[in-house]
Order: C-alpha cells, then sequence, then structure tokens
C-alpha cells in the first residue's frame, strides 16, 4: 500500500516535470506556450470586446477611497497611488464643488457624463464592433461613443461633451486616444474635475472571456501637476441580452410632478 502510494507521487511528480520542461521548450524556440483561457477573436484576429460589460465599483460616487452616502455605495481608490495630483487652485476649486455637488454636478441636471465617467457609471453598456470603429451604446440616456480605429485624424478646434476619440490596436490592446473635451464634465460626483486641456489614454485589454480590463492616463498640465492613472475592470453581463432604456431628463421632470404619465393609448382597444 504504502509502496503504491509512494509510485503515484513519484509518476504526478514526473508529470509535472515534464509539463513545465515542455512550456520552457517552447518558450526557447520562440513559440509562446498555449494561452491557459482562449479569449474571443473577430474575423480579422482582433480581441473580440463585443457584449454588455459593467463595472461592479463605485468609482462614479468618487475615485478615491469613500465612505457610504445616501446615494452611494462606499468603496475603494481606483487611482494608482490613492491621490490624484492637483494644482493647489485646483483643490480648492474641488472642494468647492463637492460642497455644493447636490445642485452643481453636471449630472444632477441630466448634462452628458463626459468621458471617462460614462465608463463606469453603475448602468451596463453595450460595444460593437467592426475593422474600422468600435462603437459603445449606453443604458444611461441612450448615449453613445464612436471609437475610429481606421486612422482618421481627430476633428481640430471643436470641443465635445464627450469627447473625440481615436483608437489603434496595440497588440491584444485597444488603445484610444480622446482629445477635444470641453471643461464642463465631472470625473465623479465628488466634483473632481478638469479643464478643456484635457487628453485621456483608455486601454481595453481583455483579461479573459468575461472580464474586460479598463485603464486610463489623465493628462491635464491646466489642472494636475503630473499624469496620474486610474484603473479597474469591467464584467461582462451574462443576464442581460440587450440594455434597457433610462432617460435621465424624463425621471427628473416625474420625479419633479412636471408632468403625469398618458394612459396607455397605444394599445390595441379590445
Amino acid at each position: 500500500m504504502v509502496f503504491r502510494t509512494l509510485v503515484g507521487c513519484f509518476l504526478l511528480a514526473l508529470t509535472f516535470f515534464l509539463g513545465t520542461l515542455e512550456d520552457s521548450s517552447v518558450a526557447a524556440q520562440g513559440r509562446p506556450a498555449a494561452p491557459r483561457q482562449a479569449i474571443p477573436r473577430t474575423s480579422d484576429g482582433k480581441p473580440n470586446l463585443q457584449g454588455i460589460w459593467r463595472v461592479e465599483n463605485s468609482a462614479a460616487v468618487s475615485l478615491l477611497d469613500h465612505g457610504a452616502s445616501l446615494n452611494g455605495r462606499p468603496g475603494r481608490s481606483v487611482v494608482d497611488g490613492g491621490s490624484i495630483p492637483y494644482q493647489p487652485w485646483a483643490v480648492a476649486r474641488q472642494a468647492e464643488h463637492y460642497a455644493n455637488r447636490a445642485t452643481a454636478d453636471p449630472m444632477a441636471t441630466c448634462f452628458l457624463p463626459g468621458v471617462p465617467r460614462i465608463m463606469y457609471l453603475d448602468y451596463p453598456f453595450h460595444i460593437f464592433q467592426t475593422r474600422d470603429a468600435v462603437a459603445i451604446t449606453f443604458e444611461w440616456s441612450q448615449v453613445f461613443r464612436v471609437i475610429h480605429v481606421n486612422g482618421t485624424p481627430p476633428v481640430d478646434g471643436i470641443e465635445f461633451w464627450m469627447g473625440d476619440s481615436r483608437g489603434r490596436w496595440q497588440g491584444d490592446t485597444l488603445v484610444v486616444n480622446v482629445t477635444n473635451h470641453n471643461d464642463k464634465t465631472w470625473f465623479d460626483a465628488a466634483g473632481n474635475f478638469h479643464s478643456e486641456q484635457l487628453k485621456l489614454e483608455e486601454r481595453f485589454t481583455l483579461r479573459d472571456a468575461d472580464t474586460l480590463q479598463y485603464d486610463v492616463t489623465v493628462e491635464d498640465p491646466k489642472v494636475f501637476t503630473r499624469a496620474w492613472k486610474m484603473s479597474m475592470p469591467l464584467y461582462r453581463q451574462k443576464g442581460l441580452d440587450r440594455i434597457l432604456e433610462y432617460q435621465c431628463q424624463a425621471e427628473i421632470e416625474e420625479a419633479n410632478g412636471d408632468f403625469e404619465r398618458d394612459t396607455r393609448t397605444w394599445y390595441p382597444k379590445k
């Protein structure tokens, strides 16, 4: 009995050793070892980002460590190093925004969230992908983004609420440069902000079939002392076959009593 146990252990160790040796031999020949888990790909070999995704953090409440509030969950910082490198004047401006956030937040009156905030709102979004473009439609007010990946340059001299997104593939990572922002959007509900000089580099990388890593490098020499980075995973929403509808302005008007719902006159009468 003891002998058979020892033989079994020896064979198991030998199998592991031979497998490791094979992987090393493959690497030495310049051929990559087989991936632990294959990621989905399009017909042209690019990682297939298509599907419905959503964050599971509360970065939309604040990018930094924060406690629970009436309308927000607590959460940990998604910013590398745990702090945003504001210039001294901008520290005071952010504090002012925070104090008045209930009314000062542009989203409080349904202005567009901007990029990157739209990517980590607590609403799902749907990615579509072609050879020339990656389109993202969002449940929040049916906002959309189009990321051109065909080499066309950004427009010049026009500021957009959602910026101007131009992408390229860097290996298996979609790298997106977003420029032409206005200075009216915030990064979160805590009043973290930027100027019209904001430039973003987004990186979308599939970790596996159901996890999309989202990294953003932020540059704005008018507001920050240096570039800084935020990172978070996005998760595939397998239980959704489509995104639903949330119309911010309609919800505000109904809550304020500005209109009443009409009877369902569009249904066929019995």
